[in-house]
């Protein structure tokens, strides 16, 4: 089990932006390999501090785990807030440090080879779900525009950096000679220039593929919920790393089902005979057709809640409810002598009001509802 990234980071659930920020900075400089050189558990921390960092400095990722859990990012298949690498964590967090190791993350060198990788761009895509796909979970084959390295392209160190990807300026101040270090603009910080390129390939070497990437979506994802497959982006020219695909779940309307949280919920109407005598209904659910039985004298507003026959939790909790609402319809226009039967109810006892105690009001249907 994923430990929880809250106690990754020792920050308490209601923890500001800044105490986030602050307890990361405070962990990766811990944790930094050029601090701690072949230590593979003071790797594994300072890999496991910069994923809780990940989700928790970002407000919507951070809500979304706050709700699932770690299933909201791992899902199925490589999913994920994390399973980052150190050059995942180099390229993006390099304002975090400062100058405490050399000038920015870049500066690292302990046997990572003292450059910085570059990542090429995310891509997003929207892909839309059936009720009955998010309860079962799917594989969705979707066809991706991303940029690849072009066949036939080389590249050479770049004369700037010498490879490094980084430019050291030192500057005489007041107090004293300061050392400065920021990514090489020749290169864009790869360490790399274009030694040779096809001529369909743009000025980084890169070019246009089409490609069908197939995405293990799991069981109980909701509408908006994003989810990353690793490495699906667009490519960064030389040894740089792929992005990441981010997709976005979007939810299609049921027909007859609504869904709240894990719960689905289905209005049933049934007649003023089927409510007085009783029947059997066939209702939709999302595994199927299910046969449900409504006793005599069925009242209005009665809510039948079949266990199980919801949506399954994300989290691996077990399954929500279906939540039958089950409404009597009145006829609109009667003939004769239906009126005339009706009107001679008026004054029969069978057909007077009488809540008993167990019948709860509708206010106190919403509260269950709800609690």
């Amino acid at each position: 089990m994923k430990e929880d990234y809250y106690e990754i980071l020792e920050v308490d659930k209601n923890a500001s932006a800044a105490e986030i920020k602050k307890a990361y900075r405070k962990k990766a400089i811990q944790y930094h390999p050029d601090k701690n050189p072949g230590d593979a558990k003071a790797e594994e921390m300072f890999k496991k501090s910069a994923e809780a960092y990940e989700v928790l400095s970002d407000p919507d990722k951070r809500a979304r785990y706050d709700q699932y859990g770690h299933a909201a990012f791992d899902g199925n298949g490589g999913f994920g807030g994390g399973g980052m690498n150190m050059d995942d964590i180099f390229s993006q967090f390099g304002d975090i440090f400062g100058s405490a190791f050399g000038g920015g993350f870049g500066g690292f060198s302990s046997g990572f080879g003292g450059q910085r990788r570059v990542k090429g761009s995310n891509l997003r895509i929207h892909v839309k779900l059936t009720l009955e796909e998010i309860a079962q979970g799917v594989e969705k084959k979707v066809k991706v525009r991303r940029k690849v390295q072009a066949p036939g392209v080389s590249y050479k160190t770049c004369p700037t950096c010498h490879g490094t990807g980084q430019v050291t300026r030192v500057t005489n101040t007041i107090l004293g000679r300061m050392q400065t270090s920021a990514p090489c603009n020749a290169c864009g910080g790869s360490g790399q220039i274009i030694e040779k390129k096809p001529s369909d390939a743009d000025a980084q070497g890169l070019k246009i593929s089409e490609e069908t990437v197939s995405i293990k979506i799991p069981a109980g994802v909701a509408d908006g919920m994003q989810l990353k497959v690793t490495g699906k982006g667009n490519e960064a020219p030389g040894n740089g790393i792929a992005g990441d695909l981010l997709v976005v779940i979007g939810e299609v309307e049921h027909e007859t089902l609504k869904r709240e949280g894990d719960n689905l919920h289905y209005d049933l109407y049934v007649s003023i005979p089927e409510a007085v005598l009783g029947t059997s209904k066939e209702i939709d659910a999302v595994t199927g057709k299910v046969r449900i039985k409504l006793e005599a004298g069925m009242q209005s507003g009665k809510i039948l809640r079949l266990r199980g026959k919801g949506i399954p939790s994300i989290n691996g909790y077990g399954s929500g409810d279906l939540l039958v609402h089950v409404n009597v319809w009145t006829p609109k226009t009667l003939n004769k002598e239906q009126k005339d039967f009706f009107e001679q109810m008026l004054q029969d006892e069978h057909f007077t009001p009488k809540p008993e105690k167990s019948d709860k009001s509708f206010f106190e249907k919403v509260k269950d509802m709800f609690s």
